[in-house]
């Protein structure tokens, strides 16, 4: 079985950092391959460019944008996944007429992939999310999420799988612990599990079952809490972790101009983007494989103006 190095590339200085990586069992090829991963999280039901005069984002983000470079990547590229890092609802004044039909709708004519749940994707109860879900056309994951004796148990899997040009592609979800941040009334028998616990487990199902190249998380845990220690977020799952190649974020609003990356508890290394909030950036890491190595073209995520 071969071995494959994790190199970042930086496409401004062309430099290569190796990393001792993991076994490519899905194809053999001398042929580069390229997947590219599109990513939105935290857009809060923001469907219009906030106004001319906002103070901080002046006629930045919008769907038909969002849509429009979305489709222009698509042109260019063979091998896209579009995905969603949670809290798709609330915000704006379209959740609360249409509560979140539109948002998936317009989701859904973007051709997402895949998205996971954030804390607001509760805000109108298990019950609303799951009336909306015949306007998605896209499927929902959550690892850590238990929804046994709930709307949406066996509706929402701990992750799903994509073949792009031959390369297996395992993405999973995490979400927040609920308790103290949503009303229990809302997501009702709802179970949180510890999601180091999970990922450790799914990342090892998709790994050695599924035989994944490629292990992405899209996690709404949040990028980093500085004050608790004890708290998860992206950056303690991707140190006490191994397998997740790419951590897609969301909760914390944090604005990534550029992917980061951190070390795994084995000494490889894993990428972390979140792209801020409100459908005002997307994010995109384009990934390289051929039969001895993978590697990222890490350039800057896309700010839609």
């Amino acid at each position: 079985m071969k071995r494959r190095n994790f190199i970042k590339n930086t496409a401004a200085t062309s430099a290569l950092l190796s990393l001792s990586g993991l076994s490519l069992s899905s194809f053999s090829t001398i042929k580069e391959k390229k997947i590219t991963i599109l990513h939105t999280n935290d857009v809060h039901s923001h469907i219009d460019p906030f106004p001319e005069n906002h103070p901080r984002n002046p006629s930045m983000g919008g769907v038909a944008r969002r849509a429009n470079i979305i489709e222009q990547i698509r042109k260019e590229e063979d091998n896209v996944l579009l995905l969603d890092a949670g809290d798709i609802f609330q915000g704006t004044p379209y959740f609360n007429y249409y509560g979140g039909e539109l948002e998936f709708k317009l989701m859904s004519m973007m051709k997402y992939d895949l998205a996971t749940l954030g804390n607001h994707d509760f805000d109108n109860g298990i019950d609303g999310f799951f009336a909306q879900l015949p306007h998605a056309n896209f499927d929902f994951v959550s690892a850590n999420y238990d929804f046994k004796n709930t709307e949406l148990n066996g509706i929402v899997k701990p992750y799903k799988t994509f073949i792009k040009n031959g390369i297996k592609i395992g993405v999973f979800g995490l979400g927040i612990e609920l308790e103290g941040l949503v009303d229990k009334k809302l997501y009702k028998e709802t179970k949180y599990n510890n999601p180091v616990e999970v990922a450790t487990d799914i990342t090892k199902t998709l790994k050695e079952t599924e035989k994944c190249d490629l292990i992405i998380c899209l996690s709404h845990l949040g990028y980093d809490y500085k004050n608790e220690k004890d708290k998860p977020s992206d950056l303690k799952l991707a140190a006490a972790t191994q397998d997740i190649d790419l951590i897609i974020g969301g909760h914390t609003h944090t604005f990534l101009d550029k992917p980061v990356i951190k070390t795994n508890k084995v000494g490889k290394q894993v990428v972390i983007n979140q792209v801020g909030a409100y459908g005002i950036n997307l994010g995109r890491i384009d990934f390289y494989f051929s039969d001895e190595t993978k590697y990222i073209s890490k350039e800057k995520n896309i700010v839609i103006i």
